[in-house]
This record gives structure tokens, sequence and C-alpha cells, in this order.
């Protein structure tokens, strides 16, 4: 499907936003262009990244959610820091744990960049089965941490092996 069809669907649902995200949408080649037609159309855009591609190229009217790979990952150094000082409090943060070394570790980064006062919102995720929610709140309350813990919520309504949802 090419962009202007993906354009069209896009604006025939008729909803007010519209987020770009799976696999890595920014290694493909419209989705630049199409974010800035979907804002130019009216719509809000979020677009959801790995965290591995540049952003500089995003129009500044979409809201970026980045990803930073906790070591716990596997795929830490895959991390582009130099993303970090482009953020803006439109933008969010979004950190998966695996442990208590991966919160760590994210509550070292935001310090570091004071990301809490860079971008609207630091998310904390738990991957789903092996960190506890309850923990990693405990660890943001005795921290003071300006973070919010985010749950998968589709792994908790359906089936956490379900695709698609």
């Amino acid at each position: 499907m090419g962009r202007d069809e993906v354009l069209t669907r896009a604006l025939e649902f008729g909803t007010p936003l519209v987020e770009l995200t799976g696999g890595e949408p920014l290694l493909q080649a419209g989705a630049l262009p199409l974010m800035s037609e979907l804002c130019d159309a009216g719509r809000v855009v979020l677009v959801e990244t790995s965290g591995e591609r540049d952003i500089s190229g995003v129009d500044p009217r979409v809201h970026r959610i980045v990803d930073l790979k906790a070591p716990g990952s596997g795929e830490c150094e895959r991390n582009r820091t130099d993303n970090i000082p482009l953020l803006t409090k439109k933008d969010e943060i979004k950190i998966v744990l695996a442990d208590r070394a991966d919160y760590e570790w994210a509550r070292d980064i935001i310090r570091e960049h004071d990301l809490s006062r860079r971008v609207n919102a630091v998310l904390l995720s738990c991957v789903f089965g092996q960190q506890e929610p309850r923990e990693v709140v405990d660890w943001i309350l005795e921290d003071g941490l300006p973070a919010r813990l985010q749950l998968q919520m589709h792994k908790y309504i359906w089936d956490p092996d379900a695709a698609g949802v």
C-alpha cells in the first residue's frame, strides 16, 4: 500500500488521533511525509519509535514516544542518545524494565538527562511475567523518581500471548 493510500485510509476513520507504530516506523521511507500530511489534515499525530533512529526529521507537530532500551533487553547499545537533546515537552520516553538492575539504569538515565523536565512523561513498563509492577512502584516511590508506571494493558485484558491486540 502506497503512502497516498495509507493517508486516505487513515483519514477515512475520522479519528482525531493517529499513531504510527509497529516494528520501527522511521525505517519506512514514507513515514516522515505521511506524519506531516496527517498533521496538515488536522490530526494529532504520534509516532512510537524504538529510539535507534534519528528523530530530527520528524515534523515538530508530531508527538514522539521514544524507547530507551535498558540493559536487560540486550539492545542497550542501540540507543541513540543524540535524540535526547531533541526531545521536547510534547514527547515521552518509555523504558521497559526486566529487573532491579534495569530500574537502576533507568533511574540514573532519567536523572542524568533531567528527562522529567525535558519531556511530557517518563514511562516505566515491566517485562510482562518477569518484573512485578508493584515492585517498580515501590522503587519509584522510594527514590521519589519523577516517572509513571505504564502497564501493557493488552496483556491484562486479552491473553498475554494473543497477537494483533
